[in-house]
C-alpha cells in the first residue's frame, strides 16, 4: 500500500496542458527508472498548549512520554542493526538524540507542570532547535534529526503511523520536501527505485546515503515538485537531474532500457581512467578509515584521493598519542602498498568538531578556527600528526613511484600559510600539499605552488566561500552547486597555475563524483579525480567516452554559463545530451 498526502492530490501541472511535465533538479546518484510515486507518510501536526494535564496524572503522563520514546528508539535501533557504514552511524546518532536526557529532562519540567506530553515533546524540541542553529555548524545540521525524532514520539503518543518512508509492496519512485537522516538510512532500493526531494542539496544525508546504496537520486528540484501527486507514473533520469510526468510507457521504457545498458557498462569497467584519446586521470577514492580504504581498494580506485583522518577521532575526548595514530593511518596505507595515499590533517571545526580539539564556542565556526588554523595556536597538535603519519609510512611496505605519504592542509589562505605547512612536512620527508577551498588560495595558488608539492581542490568548501551561501542550507542549495561559473573559474585559475608550475592539481570535492562534470574539471586541466568509491566507474565511464579536446570544449561552455543550470546544460550539449 501507499501513503498519500491531501497536499498532494490536486491535479498536475501536466495534465492541465496536455504536455508532459519537466521538472529539472541536482543529480546526484545516476540512472533512469519509471515507476508510479509515493509520498513520504505525512508529519503529525504539532500540538498547541490548550491541553493542562491535572497533578494527579502527570506521571502517566511522563511515562507515556518515555515509553512513546523507548518504542521509537527500540524500532530505530532494530534498523541500524540490519545495515552498516554511514547509514549504521545515522540511525545509531538519531537514537542518541532520542535518548538525549537533557531532552527528556526538559520534557518532565514542563509535563509536571501541567503541559501534555505532546506540547511538551514540541516546546522542549524548539528550545533546543534555536540552541543548535545559534551554534551553527554541524549542530544546525542537527536540527533536521531533532525535529524527526519529535514527529516520531509525537505520533507514537497519538497512536499515529509512524512518519517518514511508508511501506510499500511494489517499486516506487519517492518523493519527500527533504528526507530526515533516518528515513533515508532504512531505504530499501528493491522497493524505493529512486528517490526525489523537493529540497537538499549534494552533500546532505540523503546524497551520502544513496550513493552508498546506489539509488538513483535528484534532490533540490523545488517546489512545482508537490504539484505531482501519490501514484502517478514518472519517468526519473537522475543522470540529467530530471522528472517527467506523461511520458508514454513505451518511451519511458525504452530510455530505462538504455539507461540498464549503460549501468552494465559502468559495472564491467575496470580502467584504469582516460580519455578516449589516451588522456591519464588518476581515479581515487575519498576513505575515512582502514575498513573503507580497503573497501576502495577492491574497486577500480587506483589510490586514496582524500583520507579524512578527523574522521577517525569524532568520538576521541583526548588527543590519541602519536602511536595510536600511526596505527590506524597505516591501516590505509597498507591497503594501495604501490597506489598514491592523499593524507589530509585534521579538518577539526565547524560540521566536524573534534572534543579535545575545538573548545570555544564561535558565532560563525564555518569562518572560524578550523582546519589549519587550529595549529597557529597549537603547532604541537598539527607535529605530532605529521609525526604519526611518517611512524606509518616507516611501518608499512610502500613501492612505486607514488608510494611517499602526501599530505595536504586544509583551510589554507596565504602563501605564508603553505610554506609553513610545507616546511614541516619536508622535515619530515613528507610530500607537502594544499586544500584549495578558500578562494584566497585559488586566486594565489601560483605563489602557493612555489611551495607545495601539489593541490587538491575541496569543491564543497569552495563553492561555499565563493557562493557566500552554507552548503548545509537546503534553502541554498541552489546556490552551493559546483556547476556555478564562478567556482569552475577558479577552478581554472587553479589549474592554469598548477599547468606553469607543473604541479598536480587534483579535485576531492563532491563535483569529482559528477560524471558530466568530471569531463569538464579534465578540460579545466584538473590531473586527478577523488570521489566515493561507488561513484568512480561511472566517472571513470564517462570520461572514457569522450576525447581530450572535447573535455576542453565542455569546460570553455560550462565557463561561459551564465549560471550553474545553464553551465551544466551546455556542457552537456557538446556531447549531445
Amino acid at each position: 500500500m501507499t501513503t498519500s498526502d491531501p497536499v498532494h492530490d490536486a491535479d498536475s501541472a501536466t495534465e492541465e496542458v496536455g504536455v508532459p511535465a519537466l521538472l529539472r533538479g541536482k543529480p546526484v546518484v545516476p540512472g533512469a527508472v519509471t515507476a508510479p510515486v509515493t509520498w513520504v507518510t505525512a508529519r503529525p501536526a504539532l500540538p498547541g498548549p490548550d491541553a493542562t494535564v491535572p497533578e494527579d496524572r502527570r506521571d502517566a503522563e511522563f511515562a507515556a512520554f518515555t515509553a512513546a520514546v523507548d518504542a521509537v528508539a527500540d524500532r530505530l535501533s532494530g534498523r541500524a542493526e540490519t545495515v552498516d557504514g554511514h547509514a549504521r552511524q545515522v540511525l545509531e546518532a538519531t537514537v542518541a538524540i532520542a535518548r538525549d536526557r537533557a531532552w527528556a529532562k526538559k520534557v518532565k519540567k514542563s509535563v509536571a507542570g501541567g503541559q501534555a506530553a505532546d506540547y511538551a515533546v514540541r516546546q522542549a524540541t524548539d528550545d533546543f532547535v534555536a540552541m543548535f542553529v545559534k551554534a551553527g555548524g554541524v549542530m544546525a545540521d542537527r536540527v533536521t534529526d531533532l525535529r524527526d525524532v519529535r514527529d516520531r514520539v509525537i505520533a507514537e503518543l497519538h497512536g499515529e503511523p509512524e512518519p517518514g518512508v511508508p511501506v510499500v509492496d511494489a517499486p516506487h519512485v519517492l518523493f519527500a520536501d527533504d528526507l530526515a537522516p533516518a528515513d533515508t538510512a532504512t531505504l530499501d532500493p528493491s522497493l524505493i527505485v529512486a528517490v526525489v526531494t523537493e529540497k537538499g542539496g549534494a552533500t546532505s544525508h540523503t546524497a551520502i546515503i544513496a550513493r552508498q546504496l546506489n539509488i538513483p537520486c535528484v534532490v533540490a528540484v523545488g517546489a512545482d515538485l508537490r504539484a505531482i501527486p501519490a501514484d502517478t507514473p514518472v519517468l526519473v533520469d537522475a543522470s540529467a537531474g530530471t522528472v517527467e510526468t506523461g511520458v508514454p510507457a513505451d518511451e519511458a521504457q525504452r530510455r530505462v532500457a538504455e539507461a540498464a545498458d549503460r549501468a552494465a557498462r559502468i559495472s564491467s569497467w575496470t580502467g584504469p581512467c582516460a580519455t578516449a584519446d589516451g588522456h591519464r586521470v588518476q581515479l581515487l577514492a575519498n576513505v575515512q578509515d582502514g575498513a573503507t580504504a580497503r573497501q576502495a581498494a577492491a574497486s577500480v580506485a587506483e589510490g586514496v584521493g582524500l583520507f579524512r583522518t578527523e574522521l577517525c577521532f569524532l568520538s576521541e575526548t583526548s588527543e590519541p598519542s602519536v602511536e595510536d595514530q600511526a596505527a590506524r593511518y597505516a591501516e590505509v596505507f597498507a591497503a594501495f602498498p604501490e597506489g598514491k595515499v592523499v593524507v589530509r590533517t585534521l579538518d577539526a571545526g565547524s560540521d566536524k568538531p573534534v572534543p579535545f580539539v575545538n573548545a570555544e564556542d564561535e558565532e560563525n565556526p564555518a569562518l572560524g578556527v578550523r582546519g589549519l588554523r587550529i595549529a597557529r595556536g597549537n603547532q604541537e597538535l598539527l607535529e605530532r600528526q605529521l609525526d604519526g603519519i611518517a611512524l606509518a609510512l616507516s611501518q608499512t611496505e610502500r613501492r612505486g613511484p607514488d608510494a611517499q605519504a602526501w599530505v595536504m592542509a586544509p583551510m589554507v589562505a596565504t602563501v605564508h600559510e603553505a610554506a609553513w605547512f610545507a616546511e614541516l612536512c619536508h622535515a619530515r620527508g613528507l610530500t607537502a600539499g594544499a586544500m584549495i577551498e578558500v578562494p584566497a588560495a585559488a586566486l594565489l595558488a601560483e605563489k602557493m605552488m612555489r611551495h607545495l608539492d601539489f593541490v587538491s581542490i575541496g569543491t564543497n568548501d569552495l563553492t561555499q566561500y565563493t557562493m557566500a551561501a552554507d552548503r548545509l542550507s537546503a534553502s541554498l542549495a541552489y546556490l552551493t552547486d559546483p556547476w556555478q561559473p564562478a567556482v569552475l573559474r577558479l577552478v581554472h585559475t587553479t589549474c592554469r597555475a598548477g599547468s606553469a608550475a607543473k604541479t598536480a592539481v587534483g579535485v576531492c570535492g563532491e563535483a569529482a563524483a559528477d560524471p558530466l562534470l568530471a569531463c569538464v574539471l579534465t578540460g579545466l586541466g584538473v590531473t586527478s579525480l577523488s570521489a566515493a568509491t561507488p561513484a568512480l566507474a561511472a566517472v571513470g565511464t564517462q570520461l572514457g567516452e569522450v576525447d581530450f579536446v572535447t573535455c576542453r570544449d565542455m569546460a570553455a561552455a560550462a565557463l561561459d554559463a551564465d549560471g550553474a543550470e545553464e553551465a551544466r546544460i551546455a556542457a552537456a550539449a557538446v556531447i549531445g545530451l
